[in-house]
């Protein structure tokens, strides 16, 4: 039998033939009911240890772990959102004995009710690394994020043992990957966007609050997600840092660069791209108020040959080289082509070469990352002795 604790009155048993989707979704809808494993095979029309294994091969948890986590779900929304007693919060989510509902809260959550009610303890999730580079910049490390050594070495090289929940890529509707988030256990989940309507239903069945991000610019990512976590006056607090320290570094750079003008390329196959995305153009010619081919000032990523870089010819080029085996060799051969050797970027050695992390990820911790570099780059400056300062409040730039 499922273990429960419930109040009076039994659910609806009219149902027949449900699948296992249906199945869940109703317990989703009559998680406060007393549901036994009997009631459930029963509509299902299995044997109940043949409804029970099936269940737990088709979504990696027993029944009992699924209602007891919508139960607490509820509960951890009803303890930060409302004044009710904790006796009419645990009839409410399907437990008519407060102290075992206590009992088992402590139990899934590792806090009492009351200690939880109190502290409201803010555990977030992120489901991207832009999600993820916003939060830490706030002074917050998600309880579940995307890590990987290659896609996201910055995050997973000073966070892989702080974020305990590792998911593998963004997309939640792998059932895999959704599990892993839910075992997390987090009260909010920042998205940057849209999910299908069945994840979003066992998000919020689950007792997560989801922040949806709509901005397009980092600040306004960032402030979204910050008002979404009562945190905005953190989010101002780290903006103004930000922007003392750009324009400093803007100061410095215009020192060392003076009129110099940047091309950004990126190479990938044996094709080259004059390339700017969000964060190039926010860092580089706004923030750092660098000088750029015009079709550098918008978001462009479009083929250019040898000749039509010749005929721009700028004095800096910033490479983004793709890490596969043709690009590589491609661009070896490059380098060795005359046209290549007389560029005044490259008689005067100012190619420089930038990884795609942080250069393709777009979000706070991102850029004040790439400003860092920049000024490294091109001044021989370091303004942190190492990147982990990025978490928090960025520390006073030294010029």
């Amino acid at each position: 039998m499922l273990e429960h604790k419930g109040n009076g009155g039994g659910a609806s048993t009219d149902i027949k033939g449900m699948s296992l989707a249906e199945i869940r979704d109703y317990m989703a809808a009559h998680f406060h009911e007393p549901l036994t494993i009997h009631h459930l095979a029963k509509l299902t029309g299995l044997s109940p240890n043949y409804f029970g294994e099936a269940f737990k091969k088709a979504y990696g948890q027993s029944v009992l772990d699924y209602i007891t986590g919508l139960r607490i779900g509820q509960a951890k929304q009803m303890l930060c959102d409302t004044d009710l007693y904790l006796r009419d919060i645990a009839r409410r989510v399907g437990y008519s004995d407060e102290f075992y509902f206590s009992r088992k809260f402590k139990k899934e959550v590792g806090v009492s009710p009351s200690v939880y009610s109190r502290d409201c303890r803010r555990r977030v999730a992120a489901v991207s690394p832009e999600a993820t580079g916003n939060l830490l910049a706030l002074g917050i490390v998600p309880v579940a994020a995307p890590l990987d050594p290659k896609w996201s070495p910055y995050y997973y090289y000073f966070y892989e043992s702080r974020i305990k929940v590792h998911l593998s890529s963004s997309n939640l509707e792998h059932e895999d990957n959704l599990r892993k988030l839910l075992s997390a256990k987090p009260d909010y989940l920042v998205v940057h966007s849209a999910l299908p309507e069945p994840v979003i239903s066992r998000i919020m069945n689950s007792g997560i609050q989801l922040i949806s991000v709509k901005a397009e610019h980092w600040r306004g990512q960032m402030r979204e997600t910050a008002a979404g976590l009562e945190q905005s006056a953190s989010c101002e607090d780290w903006i103004r840092s930000y922007d003392i320290r750009a324009l400093e570094a803007r100061k410095s750079l215009n020192r060392a660069v003076g009129d110099d003008i940047f091309v950004t390329l990126r190479v990938s196959g044996d094709e080259i791209y004059l390339y700017s995305n969000r964060g190039t153009r926010d860092v580089l010619y706004q923030d750092l108020g660098l000088h750029v081919h015009s079709k550098m000032r918008g978001r462009c990523n479009e083929p250019i040959t040898l000749e039509q870089l010749s005929g721009i010819n700028p004095d800096r080029l910033l490479m983004l080289i793709c890490p596969d085996a043709v690009t590589r060799m491609f661009w070896l051969s490059l380098q060795n082509r005359e046209e290549w050797k007389r560029l005044e970027a490259v008689k005067r050695g100012h190619v420089y070469l930038i990884p795609s992390n942080p250069w393709f990820e777009y979000s706070a911790t991102a850029v004040n990352r790439m400003l860092e570099e920049m000024l490294l780059m091109l001044t021989g400056k370091s303004p942190n002795p190492s990147p982990v300062p990025v978490h928090g409040v960025p520390s006073a730039i030294h010029l």
